[in-house]
């Protein structure tokens, strides 16, 4: 080769024909690579059709008429790419620092208002009455549950920051260090890792609820944060426990869970009544009433004089036990170890189905001798005060007929009752106003639905034992049909009780075992 030259310009001709050929700018010393094709040849251009490093030998051979770029020019250029990228970098850095500062002072905040938040919640625990207790653990606990998540987003995000941080820090360490090399391996060598970082937001914000809360002293009392809803609504001025609602966040969890299975070796095995989380009494086929445990084990065992056996079991609010004795008509409460007679029926009229009303009051329901006539009966102490029997155009509300009626509160105050004569769940008002009835038809069943107990919840819903069908029944208090619970092994389920946890317990009639399912979340 040979070429002519001047200060501003060479121009390289080949030794052959004296055409120009590629011309190569020199604009600061490189340490070249050797090239792989011709010994102690340096590689100070880059074929751009092959996309590889070459020397001039390799213009006259294998890389002859392709177009070739000096090597130098795109190392300026990828030099000047990584020194924006870089000055980017720099940036982030600056911004993820002041946003974490910005973070903490936020969780600063965040847990100074949620402490006030929490006082606020122990002052109205103080105004609402003990009986309500419970709300309040509820609201602590959600607070807490609230507070947690908020400040785990908060430091999660202060943690990704802080490594991003670290890491920018590492890669604009090395991204200088190549801008200081003449390898040129070091720089066509190098990735942007800065895409990753592009989508990380330099801010995150969290919402923090309100504690709501309306004393109106001697008529109602509420609280509310976000879901959780609790309202305590006097009817009477002389208590404040005539009524209560309580509405929380739990929801009906997507598939119901068996928790215990409980053998009671109680063959057939009624009804069932919940007392605290892990006790239950039941009774079956005798004249003993028993007292059974979560693990299976007899805690205590009631002797009755009823023949063949009970007819209703329920608990009073002090935690008494209760029991109709259809043969002597008597309605009869366990204390202290003792029997006594709490209520006797009119000659001609035997009780069957009770409930212990949040109010003090008994609900009784009762037919006569051939059972072609059933009504409910609220009893205030020993009086009767109220007559279900009749709807507003003088029909009879229930079915006559050899089988009874089950009765259960809900907690508005409307009367839910099973009429087993004529399959069907009907629910009244506190007046005895029919509201709505249900056949079963809306769960789609295999067999004709046969309810037999009835149990509402915190929620207010409605659950039903389906004798037939081996399920469970759930409706919200407007007689909306949710869902059916049919994955827990209930084989012809009859006794069925809520306990203070709100886990449900069914009685499975022919084995004698107890099932304790976990349907809420």
């Amino acid at each position: 080769m040979t070429s002519s030259s001047t200060w501003a310009q060479d121009v390289i001709t080949c030794d052959l024909c004296d055409n120009p050929t590629q011309q190569f700018y020199r604009r600061e010393r490189l340490v070249f690579s050797s090239c792989a094709s011709h010994p102690n040849q340096k590689c100070e251009g880059h074929c751009q059709q092959c996309d590889v490093p070459v020397c001039f030998r390799c213009l006259t051979g294998p890389h002859s008429g392709h177009t070739v770029k000096d090597m130098s020019e795109i190392v300026q250029q990828m030099k000047e790419e990584i020194k924006k990228e870089t000055e980017e970098i720099e940036k982030f850095i600056s911004r993820f620092a002041l946003t974490g500062a910005d973070i903490d002072q936020k969780i600063s905040n965040l847990t100074e208002k949620f402490k006030t938040m929490e006082r606020e919640g122990e002052n109205l625990r103080k105004s609402w009455h003990e009986e309500v207790d419970s709300i309040f653990d509820t609201l602590q606990s959600t607070i807490s549950k609230m507070k947690d998540r908020r400040l785990t987003t908060l430091r999660s995000h202060q943690s990704r920051l802080q490594d991003s941080g670290t890491k920018l820090a590492r890669i604009t360490k090395e991204n200088k260090k190549i801008l200081k090399s003449n390898k040129v391996s070091d720089v066509t060598s190098y990735k942007s890792e800065l895409k990753e970082f592009r989508d990380i937001p330099t801010d995150v914000d969290v919402k923090i609820p309100s504690l709501n809360s309306n004393t109106v002293q001697g008529r109602e009392l509420s609280i509310e944060l976000e879901e959780f809803k609790a309202t305590l609504t006097q009817i009477s001025l002389s208590s404040l426990t005539d009524e209560v609602s309580i509405l929380s966040v739990r929801k009906l969890l997507e598939k119901a869970k068996v928790i215990a299975s409980i053998p009671s070796g109680i063959k057939p095995l009624g009804a069932l009544v919940c007392t605290g989380t892990n006790e239950t009494w039941a009774y079956g086929g005798d004249k003993f009433i028993r007292c059974i445990d979560i693990k299976g084990s007899l805690k205590e065992k009631i002797t009755t004089e009823c023949e063949p056996y009970p007819g209703d079991i329920s608990v009073t609010r002090q935690g008494e036990l209760i029991y109709s004795d259809s043969n002597s008509r008597t309605v009869n409460i366990v204390r202290r170890g003792r029997t006594e007679t709490l209520i006797t029926l009119p000659k001609g009229w035997h009780p069957l189905g009770l409930c212990c009303t949040r109010s003090g009051d008994l609900l009784v329901s009762m037919c006569i001798h051939d059972r072609s006539h059933h009504k409910i009966v609220r009893f205030q102490r020993q009086t009767a005060i109220q007559e279900i029997y009749k709807n507003d155009r003088g029909q009879n509300v229930f079915q006559g007929g050899k089988a009874g009626v089950c009765v259960e509160e809900n907690n508005n105050g409307d009367i839910c009752a099973s009429d087993l004569g004529a399959d069907t769940v009907i629910v009244m008002d506190k007046t005895g106003k029919v509201r709505f009835r249900y056949d079963g038809t809306p769960a789609r069943r295999n067999n004709p639905f046969h309810p037999q107990i009835i149990a509402t919840d915190s929620l207010s819903q409605i659950i039903i034992t389906d004798f037939n069908n081996d399920c469970l029944h759930i409706l919200d208090q407007k007689g909306q049909f949710l869902r059916c619970i049919d994955n827990c092994g209930l084989l012809s389920p009859g006794g069925l009780s809520v306990d203070s946890e709100g886990r449900l317990w069914v009685g499975c009639c022919f084995s004698g075992d107890i099932k304790v399912i976990q349907y809420m979340e």
